[in-house]
């Protein structure tokens, strides 16, 4: 299984090491001809303003647009705002996901906070999971194949599932928990073995 992950700026770094934990090597993508043999793709959490204008300059948004068509790609925070058909402001997505996004919804970096959520659709057995929020956006409106995945007590959708792409409003990356790491792969495995 090859696993790629975006590394033009974010937290690429700690999504590789949890890939490492799983016994998956990632290759960091930086130009078009990295994502050849990809089987999947990791999209980070930084800025996503930033991400979006060096995916134009280094001509990697039509090539992840095309990857997404039939291969797995996972975006977390600014990861899933690229994703986004829309996010109320002008900038560049990738717009692969039935999701319109709001940045920032929690407030600045100040307001970032943790919670333990229940997640039973990533082992039953043990369900908590500790979400970590850094200017973290949330998903305002979930249409056509996409379908909520996770959602704060307070109503608020914060993972997303539309086929073969995935969409987090929080940073797995940022604890020692690599079940959701795992739950892409498996997404990836399922895909791969169709």
């Amino acid at each position: 299984m090859k696993i790629g992950v975006l590394a033009l700026q974010g937290d690429f770094r700690e999504h590789g090491i949890a890939l490492s934990k799983l016994g998956v090597e990632p290759r960091f993508v930086r130009l078009p001809k990295d994502l050849d043999g990809l089987n999947g793709l990791i999209l980070p959490g930084g800025e996503s303003t930033t991400i979006g204008k060096l995916m134009v300059a280094y001509d990697l948004v039509e090539p992840i647009r095309q990857f997404a068509v039939n291969r797995v790609i996972w975006g977390t925070c600014a990861g899933a705002i690229l994703m986004a058909k829309e996010v109320g402001q002008e900038q560049p997505l990738l717009q692969v996901m039935d999701t319109i996004i709001t940045r920032n919804a929690f407030g600045r970096q100040v307001d970032s906070f943790e919670i333990e959520l229940d997640v039973p659709f990533l082992n039953p057995s043990q369900p908590s999971y500790h979400l970590t929020f850094i200017r973290g956006p949330v998903f305002s409106a979930v249409f056509g194949r996409a379908k909520p995945l996770l959602s704060l007590p307070d109503g608020r959708i914060v993972a997303v599932r539309q086929d073969n792409l995935l969409a987090t409003s929080f940073h797995p990356e940022m604890t020692e928990d690599t079940r959701f790491h795992q739950y892409f792969l498996e997404m990836v495995e399922s895909v791969h073995e169709a």
